[in-house]
């Protein structure tokens, strides 16, 4: 390296300004990441949202995405953008359900998947998974008439959950391995499920409990129904990513990870379940569960229920 003092200042201005464009040229070079290389070729980042899944990922007043899963994927495109020296880079919201979220992080139209995605080993040989954002429990949800607690109760009875949804595809399996004859009913998407159990074409409604909380918090008439107090499966919801991207992937883990180290999770966790949130000022009253307080002290991307029980 020349002694910079030694040199013309017409030249030393030259040098630091190639060393400049150097390094930023360097910090704008992904390695070996397909995800930021198509991020940063396209000036984009693609979020996959939800419409109505509160408080996780849903549009506000103004028909903006919002939401916990949401907050959490702002914080990996701040990184994002330090990572590529990109500070305008532009971030475009894609409406996803759970239908069609898994097939568009497959196909690499969405970067981030910002929903109610739980983690499982099948979904894994599709795409790939934070580490865990979330725990939830599947539960059934009923009119507090009809008595229905477990799924013995639901024997010869109609029973509804959302399409493409991990409860839908326990109900079809439990149906099949115990002989219920339940007729298994499936909506397009939450709200389309949950009418179908409040206009009585079925008698309950099998989804992840947070939910089903969120379900409740703004029906008119939530006193008429109840929450069964048993879990059928548990769910560790995470982002959902490329596959086969692991420099991306230990990108988003990082900045998960921080939030959870520092404390700041707590903060948006309190922010949309222990706050009144937007558009109605719903607060849903749940405290963080143990299930979560684990997962946080101890993050993992692990697919099994079992581990988060």
């Amino acid at each position: 390296m020349p002694n910079l003092t030694l040199l013309p200042s017409w030249s030393r201005g030259l040098l630091l300004a190639a060393g400049l464009f150097a390094v930023m040229a360097a910090a704008a070079q992904p390695v070996d990441s397909p995800t930021l290389r198509k991020i940063r070729d396209a000036g984009v980042i693609t979020l996959g949202h939800r419409v109505a899944s509160a408080p996780f990922s849903y549009l506000d007043g103004k028909r903006q995405p919002i939401g916990y899963s949401m907050d959490i994927c702002q914080k990996v495109v701040d990184a994002v953008r330090v990572r590529l020296a990109m500070p305008d880079l532009e971030v475009r919201p894609i409406v996803v359900s759970s239908a069609t979220r898994i097939p568009l992080v497959a196909n690499g139209t969405v970067d981030l998947e910002c929903g109610i995605t739980t983690n499982t080993a099948e979904r894994g040989k599709s795409v790939s998974f934070s580490v865990t954002t979330f725990v939830a429990a599947s539960r059934l949800l009923a009119r507090k008439s009809d008595h229905i607690r477990t799924l013995d109760d639901l024997r010869g009875k109609p029973v509804v959950s959302t399409l493409a949804t991990t409860s839908l595809i326990f109900l079809n399996a439990v149906n099949q391995a115990r002989g219920l004859d339940m007729k298994i009913l499936a909506g397009l998407d939450d709200i389309e499920a949950f009418r179908l159990l409040t206009n009585g074409r079925a008698v309950a409604y099998a989804m992840d409990d947070v939910l089903l909380h969120s379900m409740l918090a703004d029906a008119p008439d939530a006193a008429n129904y109840q929450i069964a107090d048993d879990a059928l499966t548990t769910e560790p919801y995470a982002i959902g990513l490329k596959r086969d991207d692991p420099v991306f992937k230990q990108l988003v883990d990082g900045v998960i990870v921080e939030l959870f180290k520092s404390g700041e999770i707590q903060a948006i966790y309190r922010k949309w379940f222990e706050s009144p949130i937007p558009p109605k000022g719903t607060n849903l009253h749940l405290t963080m569960s143990d299930s979560l307080k684990r997962a946080i002290q101890h993050p993992t991307d692990a697919s099994d229920p079992r581990l988060y029980r």
